[in-house]
């Protein structure tokens, strides 16, 4: 595991187009799913990563939490599932089941659209205004598997409850630190 921070696409980057299947439901999910919502939260997690075990209960409760809030949410997962096999389809679809999860959960299997994202580590949080403009990089909160805070969400979901409130989301922002993403040796 190699402690990795975000990389923190520029603010105001339009929210790179893919086209992935959820592992859940096989449906093809794009930013064009989300068109028409206020805000759209991009996340890249997987199964395996001890800084996403430590805080899927809570990105379930976000989900649930903004289920009804005009708040697209996708995760991703773009790990190498031949080397991390935790990673691959079927237990990313074992993962949503697990948790609960209320939203898409795709795997990017050429990693081409965490490349797009610049997306650097699991956790990594992308928020998208109602332009699919981003307005939010980073942590979810301060807490991390090594520390005693609790897993509150506090970070993202004051940009979201910003976004929802059509104001500007102060750009002083933390980066999401995590391991990184696992690439496979072509896109090193």
């Amino acid at each position: 595991m190699a402690l990795t921070p975000s990389t923190m696409l520029p603010l105001g980057t339009i929210a790179p187009d893919f086209k992935l299947p959820d592992v859940v439901s096989d449906e093809i999910i794009s930013p064009a799913t989300f068109k028409g919502k206020k805000a759209l939260v991009v996340m890249f997690i997987c199964r395996h990563c001890p800084f996403v075990k430590h805080i899927e209960q809570e990105l379930a409760q976000l989900g649930r939490d903004y289920s009804d809030k005009n708040v697209g949410i996708v995760a991703i997962s773009a790990n190498d599932a031949e080397k991390y096999p935790d990673d691959a389809p079927d237990k990313l679809k074992l993962m949503a089941h697990e948790l609960g999860f209320t939203f898409p959960f795709c795997y990017d299997e050429s990693q081409a659209v965490a490349q797009a994202y610049q997306a650097a580590c699991t956790p990594d949080f992308f928020l998208f205004d109602e332009n699919q403009s981003l307005v939010y990089r980073g942590q979810l909160d301060d807490s991390r598997p090594s520390n005693s805070l609790p897993v509150t969400g506090k970070d993202l979901r004051a940009a979201i409850d910003t976004v929802l409130a059509g104001k500007s989301v102060p750009a002083d922002q933390k980066p999401s630190i995590g391991c990184n993403i696992k690439w496979k040796p072509q896109n090193l």
